[in-house]
């Protein structure tokens, strides 16, 4: 394990869904000795980072100076495309932000920072079609993605993983589902929560329009994924160039399970309807990952019931529904 006093941490993608948790991870981790320089698209102040610096990872000559300026010895890389809608919407976009950021940020720490560790994450989807032996899939299962996020998201897998045999000291991260408060309404359990929270408001009739709800996914807090970035970061020095980790809780939950929690949390007797609009056709039917080796490896284990997740997320959904309610009536 390398010095802790030396850790100078840069993260992409900072103000996005995850980067508030991985702030909170790193200093339980790694204790205060961690100077972390916070980046995204847009710069500008964060609650929790304070001042962020604005980079473009699609920009080769602004990744190459920014690594160059704070010589990180580890970076985190945040910076995505946040759904599989926005991927879908603007495949052109997903292969810019995932498959050419991700070579920008490798190729300016080959050149300018060759010690450096660079924690890549990835996403669970690049299993895809081979999900459908309903088996918990490990890191050694084909990569078969089946959409535009998850195509990219596997090319620049795959591309770091070649990256690492010319000298750059990766490590590959494929989360599954995460979810947590602050989450977009792009996913489906925030969707349903804000959803839920609108209704109870009075802002909507009392009905929640969803899509499929027979599809079963691997679901975790996304605290405990944050977790897991921080222990790899923690670990690096023991984990071979170009090492896979699984992120996922091993547990497949079904989509319909998760709202009727979500609907007994519920303060108002609220209908269920079927949306077209939301059906997914090309939907895997289950998705479950194995996390056996960072279970191992980084000593990383779930700590947060995904129940307590949903409670959190309804009662975030709420108090944003009643701060926009507040300021609409000021």
């Amino acid at each position: 394990m390398g010095s802790m006093s030396t850790m100078r941490v840069l993260i992409t993608g900072a103000r996005g869904f995850v980067g508030p948790y991985l702030m909170e991870a790193l200093r339980r981790a790694c204790g205060g000795d961690v100077a972390v320089i916070a980046t995204s698209k847009e710069g500008g102040t964060h609650p929790v980072f304070g001042q962020t610096e604005a980079l473009d990872v699609t920009n080769e000559t602004a990744v190459g100076a920014i690594i160059a300026r704070h010589q990180p010895t580890h970076v985190i890389h945040l910076a995505a495309v946040a759904s599989r809608s926005a991927a879908l919407a603007d495949p052109k976009n997903a292969w810019r932000v995932h498959v050419q950021g991700a070579l920008n940020m490798a190729h300016a720490i080959l050149d300018e920072a060759p010690d450096c560790r660079l924690l890549h994450v990835g996403s669970g989807l690049v299993y895809g079609e081979s999900a459908k032996s309903g088996l918990p899939l490990d890191e050694t299962a084909l990569l078969a993605p089946v959409d535009d996020y998850a195509v990219t998201k596997a090319a620049a897998d795959l591309a770091l993983g070649a990256l690492a045999r010319r000298g750059l000291k990766v490590l590959r991260m494929r989360p599954f589902n995460h979810t947590g408060p602050g989450q977009e309404e792009a996913f489906v359990v925030p969707a349903f929560a804000m959803q839920i929270a609108r209704i109870e408001a009075g802002l909507l009739p009392p009905v929640i329009r969803v899509g499929n709800l027979d599809a079963e996914r691997d679901f975790l807090d996304v605290r405990d994924v944050a977790r897991a970035y921080a222990l790899a970061m923690r670990n690096a020095d023991d984990l071979e160039p170009g090492a896979i980790l699984n992120i996922a809780s091993g547990l497949s939950r079904r989509i319909g399970d998760i709202l009727d929690h979500l609907l007994r949390l519920a303060r108002v007797k609220i209908t269920v309807q079927t949306d077209p609009a939301r059906l997914r056709p090309s939907d895997l039917p289950c998705i479950i990952g194995d996390a056996s080796r960072a279970r191992m490896r980084l000593g990383w284990a779930l700590e947060y019931p995904f129940e307590e997740t949903l409670a959190a997320m309804l009662d975030d959904c709420r108090a944003r529904v009643a701060s926009k309610n507040v300021s609409a009536s000021c």
